[in-house]
């Protein structure tokens, strides 16, 4: 018997009729390679009925320190980060990354060292070292506009904390809180790494956490 297998393209959009197109990539897992799997999601989020917008995963993030081999010690000793790449020194000339970096920078940054980190969840992070780089008068600033914090996961709230402390970090809250005191485990608390920036602690996962609502 002849079966009239659909096309890629016509399975997709079956898919996506029947899904929803945010629920498209989840469909696709189990029955495609890597590869396959971000070209399906590509050519969804490129189909001009999707009723709503794809959700961009998160890739990377970029911390400015003052020492960066300090730094890479911290990160991938204390919060268990891999190194993905040494650190390496930047030169402002006319190679393809110096070039790439003054349209970032502008003219006369002159150098810095990066490091490449990978968080447990595949997370990107960035550490950079800038020639004369400055630590802020205030490192908490959070009325003003722009990113204040950024939050890891660990169940051991308190142990980590201690690791962060003995590591040269400090706590700012005196001791974890709980979101659903005497009813669910979920807990926060907010740190600061040993160079000044400002990390949370969560026990549970983000979407965990809020979904039936933590402000009670």
């Amino acid at each position: 018997m002849f079966i009239n297998h659909p096309s890629r393209r016509e399975f997709m959009k079956l898919l996506g009729v029947s899904l929803g197109a945010a629920a498209l990539p989840m469909a696709l897992t189990g029955c495609a390679s890597a590869t396959s799997q971000q070209e399906a999601t590509a050519e969804a989020a490129a189909m001009p009925d999707s009723p709503t917008p794809y959700p961009r995963t998160f890739s990377h993030i970029g911390i400015s320190v003052p020492d960066l081999e300090a730094a890479v010690k911290f990160y991938t000793e204390v919060l268990g980060w891999y190194l993905i790449m040494e650190p390496t020194e930047i030169v402002e000339d006319d190679s393809a990354i110096g070039e790439m970096c003054t349209d970032v920078f502008g003219p006369g940054w002159e150098r810095f060292k990066i490091a490449h980190l990978s968080t447990g969840d595949r997370v990107g992070v960035e550490l950079f070292e800038f020639k004369n780089q400055q630590n802020p008068d205030d490192n908490f600033e959070y009325w003003k506009t722009g990113i204040f914090h950024f939050c890891v996961q660990d169940p051991d709230v308190e142990g980590l904390a201690e690791k962060i402390v003995a590591a040269g970090g400090k706590k700012r809250m005196k001791a974890p809180r709980y979101y659903y005191p005497g009813e669910k485990p979920y807990r926060m608390i907010y740190m600061e790494d040993p160079f000044g920036n400002i990390l949370e602690i969560y026990s549970h996962s983000y979407e965990l956490t809020y979904s039936a609502g933590a402000y009670q």
